[in-house]
Order: C-alpha cells, then structure tokens, then sequence
C-alpha cells in the first residue's frame, strides 16, 4: 500500500503520485503502536510521531537494497519458494556486533521476481520466519531505479566518472530520478510498517536509498536514524554536476548518524555540505557533527570489516582443503600473484594486465616461474561499458598468454566463472602476493580475506607444507584509491594508472626479505582480526545511540516541501512570537526598552541595497514618536555609517561596532561603553590578517576605530574556513597577552577589547531606565546572529534581577529557527518587520486618544 503521506514528495518529482498494484492483506504489525497506520491526513500523521511507546526492547530496523536471503522455487512440484539465510551478507553478518539483546529486522527486496499472486503469502512467511519486510518492486520499475538511476548514474558519478558523452553514463534522465525517488517511498512504507518510532532504530544502508531518510524523518520527525555509505563519495567538484544534489544531501542530513569508510570520502561530503548548502561541520571531542536546523548530524568514519567466523569456517571444510592441494600441485615450482575483482570499469583490471605484462618484459628470468591468477566475477551492472571492459580483459589474457606462454605454461590464468567460496578460500592460501589495483572502490574487502586465509589453518599448513609454529607471511599491492588502503599499512600502495609503478611494486612483493613479509603480515592480521565485521557494527551502533541521546527533550516540528524537507529540533520553550501576544503586551505597557540588531534583522543580510529603505524608517520613527518607547538599533556597523543611514530618525539610539559606542539620539555625541586607553595591538593584529588577505583570495580587512575584522564571504568557502582556523590560532598566539579578545563568526575573524559585545547597550539602557525612575515593564530584543545573544542573555537574567518591573512583558525573538538564547523566533525579515508595524500602529491609535508630553531617557556617561 502506497502511504498518501507523501504523496506531495512524489508529486514534486513525477507531477503524479505512482499507484503501484500490491493489493491483499497487510503484513501484521511487530510490537508498534495501535493506530500509527491508520490513513491520516499529513498533519495528523506528523503528530501520530509524538505518541508514546508501552514497548522498551531495543530494536535494530536494517533497511538494505536487498534481503539478507536466497529464494528458490520449490522443487517438489508444487508452487511456491524456498528460502534460506545468505551468509554472505554484509547486512547479516553484522547482526553479530549488535548484540544478542538487540532485536534485528530487515527491511529490502528479493532478487528474484515473486508472483503478485504470490506476494502476501511470501510476505508472512519471511516476517514470522526470517523477520525480513520485502518490499515487491514491480519489475519495469525496479530496472529504472536500479540498472537506470543507480547504477547510470550515481554508480558511475561517485567513481569519478562524468556523463561528458551519452556513451560515459547517458545524459541525465529525470524519469530514472523519479522511479528513484518512487522506490525509496516503497522502502519507507515497508519500514513504517513494522516501526515503533519511539524505541526502534533504524540503519539505511548504501547510495539505493539516500532518500529514505526524508520519507521516514517527515513521518516520524524523531526517528533514531542512522545511515552508511559503501561506495565513494566523490569531491565537490564532481559531486555538484548531478543535477538533484541539493536533494541527496538534505535527505541525506534528515539522518542522525551518516557513516563513511575512509576520511576522504567524508571530507568530501563535508564540503559538498557547506559549498552547496552554506552548512560547515564542527569537531567536537573527536567527534564530528554538522547543525542543520538545531539538530546535529553526527559524521562516523569506520571502515567495514569482514566476517570471522564465517571466513574461518570455510577454512575448515574439506573441500577448502581438497581445493588447496589441487592448486598446491598445478602450482608447482610458480609463484602466483592473485587478483580478485568485479568485471566492471573500476576495478582496474586491464592495468594490472598491462603491468604484469611489462614486468614478464623486463624481467625474462621470471617467465615460466610467475603466474597471475585473475578471478574475474560477474558484473553487477550492464550495459556497453561492461561489454567492453570484458573484450579488452580477454584480448589482453590471450595477447600475454601467446606472447610468453609456452608448453605446460600459462601467464595468465583468467577465471571468470563463478566460484564457491572455498574455491576462493583455495586462491588466497596458494597465492604469495595479492594485488588489487581498482581505480575507484569503496572499501574492497579482499586484502583483509586475503590476509586471513594466508594465516591459514593446521590442516591448511600441512597440505601446503609449512611448519604450523613458523611466522605466517603475505604480500599486499593496492591501489590507493581503495577505502581499505588507509588502514593497510603494510601494503605496497600504488597509483593503478602509472603501469610502470605497478609493474615495480609487483616485483618489490616479490623480492622483500622473508623477516619482512612477515612483519607485514603480522600487522594486517592484528588489525583486520580486531575490526571485523562485529566491532564496525557495534561502533555503529554506539555511536547512533549517542547521536539520538536528546531526542525525548528536543521539541521537533517539520519544515519545507519536498525532498526539502527537515526537522527544526529545538528547546520546548522556545517557540514562534505572536504579533496578537506582543500588541497586546505591548498595549498594557508604559515603559517600553527596545533593542534591534539591524544586518539580518531590520534588512536582509547580504542584500544588494545595504541601507534602510522607506519603511524601515518609517516603522523606526513611528516606534520613537511615542514617548513610551526608546528605541535602539544595536549594529556592528561603523559609527560614521549608522549616522549616514538614520540621519532622518532623531530620537532613535543607535550603538555601533557592536555596542563600543553609543549615541542615545541624533543630537547627542557618540560615547564608548568600555575605555580603552589604546589600540596599540592593532599593529600586531593588522600585519598578520595582511598576511592571510594576500594568500586568500577574495578576503579583505574591514578596519574600524575599535575592532578589526578580517572577512572571507568571498574565498572559497572550504579555503576560507581553513584559513579562518589558522588565522584565528595565529592572532589568539601573538594576542594571547594583550587587553582584546579574538572571535570568530559568519565568514569573518574579529579582534577587538575585552569586554565590548551588544550586551553592553541592553545593560545601560536597563540601568539608566532604572536610575530616572522608569523601570521597563516590556522589552523587546530582536537579533538573528551569535552577537546578539549576549543582548538576549542580559536580558533573560535581568527578569530575575530589580532592573526590571516584577511584571514585566520580556521578548528575546531570534530570527529563523535555530538554537538560542531567546525564547521566541520569527521567520526572515519580512515577519520581524509586519510585527514591528503591528507596535508601531499600536502607538499611532494610542495616540490618536490620548495626548502624552513627550519625554526621553538619556543614558548616562560614565
């Protein structure tokens, strides 16, 4: 059954919500809620999420493209199908690291195509039996997700290779992107099914479902939701040619926990994130962590490891022994070099071809003593880039093979049949070097079986004739751009594309010294024993329980249309202010404080026009024409430009370069808040932001009387930060004993007094309201960045103190949704101003009936 819930996602992308016939009777629900899929309406079913939960089991919801199963027809003649556990399954084998007390369901497809006739009954059988959800994928649609969007697109896209002809991937096709989209709402109404959103996790495996996330956080906005990507993800610089990449990666932040093998891979998400949506990252305790909305996305990076026990049992059969011996004997007096790989593009194996080819050239003496093995599996993917991948792997075999091959000797042995596990198994135990030489994988885990297997066994060690209490050894080239290589220390790294350094590295694995091969050895097996499989999943899940810790105390509300859909997650008290409340308030008040940030607040930040148009002085002066009101704009901006700016508002206070310097109406004289008796550490600070403005383009010094602030809105967002970091070290270094502090903020480094922040102005305003007998029952702050909480947070303590009246009207208003200070947001500029003219119309029929003298309060100089 397709949800109507998210019916709007779907009509953003196809114009039409898909039907897809999977009629009959529903799975029956596992320990969930009553009610949760009753066919709500979106609000209703939004707040369905807030339901609690009478079930405290932890339970563990793996979402993967497919079941962790093997289905065959039923060989009894009768209809119908057999199933069984496939062991090789990353997504059961990593059922071992979750515990025995953690509940396990799956939730995919099946490889093979089940009879709609067929489906319900299949369904109950696998949920009762395997605990598995599969989600039935009609056929037509499935080839477009799958062997379109996926492997046409994202597949080739995060190797690195770009669409720059219809021949290399096809041109975008957004039908493919809409079967896409289609298939990940399948996979959330299979999860929805089964979900109990308060207690459950759920893990979404791979680049098939980078949408999920969306669909299940807009259904339950508190969803303990983990994602891990087994493929590369590439730079910013391919990353962003993909015409839905604002889409993915939203969806991909609507997660709690996104996992990546290596570093690269996630540094490369991180950019992606601040150059296409202005999001940067933070470390925190080693942990990383983006903000997106008042959520915070945590990044892990650990590399998957394999499956020991399963791995060491195959070592055990018989047949693997069997299979040893008979390769011991065709072996005979040859050295194998192993290569195991998909026949797909990626994978390098022309190269590695190429290179043994040159070495067999310029190394005669090892013709008829070295053998490469190349174990060619069947490709995932189809199409023309396969077919030719396979001819030129074929013509290169034979051309090697004719060349140097001669009577009982072949170079090149090219396997391209599949082989059972243990046949496999055999390969690695012969073999004295393995080499994988893929221009682009994810992780690739034969090193680390290889690595086992060459341990091997007592039974293993007596067919092959090794002393069972000798040093095992082993030899490993790889490429390095495999996640694996990182943790491969020992490995002999190689550049796939540079043929010459790959011929050497495969001679170098030849001629290292026994002892070392050893060693080698020795710190593979040490590491890839203790990060199996287990432990990346009990890591995992860790550090998802960590990442979910605050969800019952955060007060969460869904935003936005779409896949530009996210959960604004925020303090329960902190909510939007209403115009009505404030007029209100502000109506039955007589001593009116009110301070507004102007850059982001009074005018868009950013804009074109920097200066206040008409009806921001307009709304201005009507607020200051009634004598109730002082009113003060709070700016970092210079003195001489907030005097430019509001020349024509002349009882209007104004503080400048973030409260250094006061002016409480146009005919006063500019005062400081703080007296600083010199600035002699801007000769210090100056030269070294001169420094950093000549090395980073499109920053600049904006220079004031009280600070300095170096600016980078410009630069490269990923140099720019980087700089940033460097900069900030370097003045907190040659400052560290001098009276000023060094911050940084939005795009700018700032050096300035001890002591000087906006908080300054809301204090001496509230004191000099105090001392002339007017103590403030309303004030208002309004501000939209970190400057302007020190503003909120004078205020906010301030109803605890005398400064203000005992029933006092106090409004702390941020601008958007985000963490804060303030106890109420608006919007954007566009609200802050309509409620800003709601007070002012206030005052105007206020003053139509009643006829006041006008009065003012100057703030004192100290």
């Amino acid at each position: 059954m397709v949800s109507r819930s998210y019916s709007n996602l779907l009509d953003l992308t196809s114009g039409d919500s898909p039907t897809f016939g999977r009629g009959g009777r529903k799975l029956s629900r596992v320990a969930t809620v009553a009610g949760v899929l009753s066919e709500l309406d979106d609000e209703s079913r939004s707040n369905a999420s807030d339901a609690p939960s009478s079930v405290t089991q932890e339970r563990m919801i793996i979402v993967g493209n497919q079941l962790p199963l093997r289905a065959h027809r039923r060989n009894d003649g009768e209809e119908g199908w057999n199933f069984s556990w496939d062991e090789d399954s990353l997504l059961l084998q990593l059922k071992d690291g979750l515990g025995e007390d953690v509940e396990v369901l799956y939730v995919g497809s099946l490889k093979e195509e089940i009879d709609p006739s067929q489906q319900d009954d299949v369904a109950q059988t696998l949920l009762e039996t395997f605990k598995c959800v599969p989600a039935f994928i009609p056929p037509e649609l499935f080839s477009k997700f799958y062997h379109g969007f996926c492997k046409q697109h994202l597949w080739p896209l995060f190797h690195y290779m770009l669409p720059l002809s219809p021949d290399l991937g096809g041109r975008f096709d957004r039908s493919l992107w809409q079967a896409y989209v289609s298939v990940n709402k399948i996979f959330a109404d299979k999860v929805m099914e089964v979900i109990n959103p308060d207690d459950d996790f759920v893990w979404v495996h791979d680049y098939h479902l980078m949408v999920l996330p969306t669909f299940l956080r807009k259904r339950f906005n508190r969803v303990k939701l983990g994602f891990f990507l087994h493929s590369p993800f590439p730079s910013s610089e391919i990353y962003r040619t993909l015409p839905v990449r604002d889409e993915i990666l939203r969806a991909l932040l609507n997660s709690d926990l996104i996992g990546f093998h290596t570093f690269d891979y996630a540094r490369h998400f991180l950019s992606c994130c601040s150059r296409m949506l202005g999001i940067s990252y933070q470390s925190k305790r080693g942990y990383i962590g983006l903000e997106y909305y008042g959520r915070t996305v945590s990044i892990k990076i650990l590399p998957v490891g394999i499956h020991m026990v399963q791995l060491q049992s195959v070592l055990d059969l018989p047949e693997t022994e069997t299979r040893v011996a008979e390769l011991r004997d065709k072996f005979h007096g040859q050295t194998v070099l192993l290569g195991v790989d998909d026949m797909d593009i990626f994978k390098g194996i022309s190269l590695k071809l190429l290179a043994f080819e040159l070495l067999l050239s310029q190394h005669p003496d090892q013709r008829g003593k070295l053998v490469l093995v190349q174990i060619a599996n069947p490709a995932r993917g189809r199409g023309k880039d396969v077919q030719e991948v396979q001819a030129e792997t074929y013509a290169t075999v034979k051309r090697i093979n004719q060349k140097f091959g001669r009577t009982g000797y072949e170079p090149v042995i090219l396997v391209d049949k599949p082989l059972q596990f243990y046949e496999r198994i055999a390969y690695y135990a012969v073999a004295e070097c393995c080499l994988v030489t893929a221009v682009r994988d994810g992780m690739n885990l034969i090193p680390y079986e290889y690595v086992i297997c060459r341990q091997g066994t007592e039974k293993l060690d007596a067919t092959l004739g090794l002393n069972p209490t000798a040093p095992k050894k082993s030899m490993l080239v790889v490429s390095e751009f495999i996640g694996c290589s990182p943790s491969l220390s020992g490995a002999i790294r190689v550049n796939p594309w540079n043929i010459d350094a790959v011929s050497e590295a495969m001679d170098s694995a030849l001629i290292v010294s026994e002892a070392e091969k050893q060693m080698r050895h020795e710190k593979h097996y040490k590491y890839v024993c203790t990060h199996d499989v287990a432990y990346w999943a009990q890591s995992f899940l860790q550090d998802l329980e960590r990442a979910c810790r605050d969800h019952v105390r955060r007060r969460c509300w869904g935003i936005g249309f779409g896949l530009g859909f996210r959960v604004v997650a925020l303090d329960p008290s902190f909510r939007k202010l209403s115009v009505e409340h404030i007029v209100s308030a502000y109506k039955r008040t007589k001593h009116r404080a009110i301070l507004l940030d102007y850059d982001g607040t009074m005018t868009v930040r950013n804009s074109i026009s920097k200066g206040p148009n008409a009806e921001v002085i307009s709304i201005l002066n009507n607020l200051c024409r009634d004598p109730k009101n002082i009113v003060f704009i709070v700016s970092g901006k210079d003195t001489k430009t907030l005097t430019q700016w509001f020349s024509s508002c002349e009882t209007l206070g104004l503080a400048a370069e973030h409260g250094y310097f006061v002016r409480p109406n146009h005919d006063a004289k500019w005062e400081t808040c703080v007296a600083v008796v010199d600035f002699y550490w801007k000769q210090i600070a100056e030269p070294v932001m001169s420094l950093y403005t000549e090395t980073t383009d499109g920053s600049f010094i904006d220079s004031k009387e009280s600070t300095l602030v170096w600016n980078y809105q410009y630069a490269d967002p990923d140099f720019g930060s980087c700089q940033a970091k460097e900069l900030l070290d370097h003045l907190e270094s040659v400052l560290a004993n001098e009276p000023v502090t060094v911050k940084s903020g939005q795009n700018i480094v700032e050096v300035k007094p001890q002591g000087v922040n906006k908080g300054l102005v809301a204090e001496r305003l509230l004191e000099t309201m105090q001392k002339k007998g007017t103590v403030p029952d309303f004030v208002l702050c309004i501000g939209d960045d970190r400057s302007d909480e020190d503003m909120f947070e004078v205020i906010m303590s301030a109803v605890a103190s005398a400064s203000l009246s005992p029933i006092a009207e106090v409004f702390a208003c941020t601008v958007g949704q985000k963490p804060s200070k303030a106890k109420y947001y608006l919007e954007d500029t566009t609200e802050i101003l309509r409620m800003l003219q709601g007070l002012a119309s206030a005052s105007e029929h206020s003053a139509k009936h009643v006829s006041i003298s006008p009065q003012r309060v100057i703030i004192d100089q100290e």
